[in-house]
């Protein structure tokens, strides 16, 4: 149950940061939740091994090459969902680190409130 919570609260996400940035996408909510999904199966399958390729670089950078493979995924998405655009690298960029701020607060609400019962 708390995984389909995650997945709603990231499509509503995903639909916030849509009409927000103007580089960004999506046709309905359907497609948003579709865009969670795909996000969440990129980011358990592909992540790590972007990450393990990249890892000279991600030490190089101190980190910050992550805000990279955080694009390259939402890219992918992009690929994969065809009710989802996004422009180009720099948006994705932007559009991954709007998520994670926005998945943060609404995933601590979801931990309150799991708390309160």
């Amino acid at each position: 149950m708390k995984t389909i919570f995650k997945i709603l609260l990231t499509a509503i996400a995903v639909v916030l940061i849509a009409n927000l940035l103007p580089g960004v996408q999506i046709q309905n909510f359907t497609n948003a939740i579709l865009v969670a999904i795909v996000l969440g199966i990129l980011r358990i399958t592909v992540k790590p091994l972007l990450i393990f390729f990249t890892l000279p670089a991600t030490i190089v950078t101190f980190g910050l090459f992550l805000l990279v493979i955080n694009a390259c995924i939402i890219l992918l998405a992009d690929y994969f969902v065809s009710g989802f655009r996004v422009d180009g690298f720099w948006i994705a960029l932007l559009f991954s680190l709007l998520l994670s701020l926005f998945q943060s607060v609404l995933f601590s609400l979801l931990k309150e409130n799991n708390q309160k019962d």
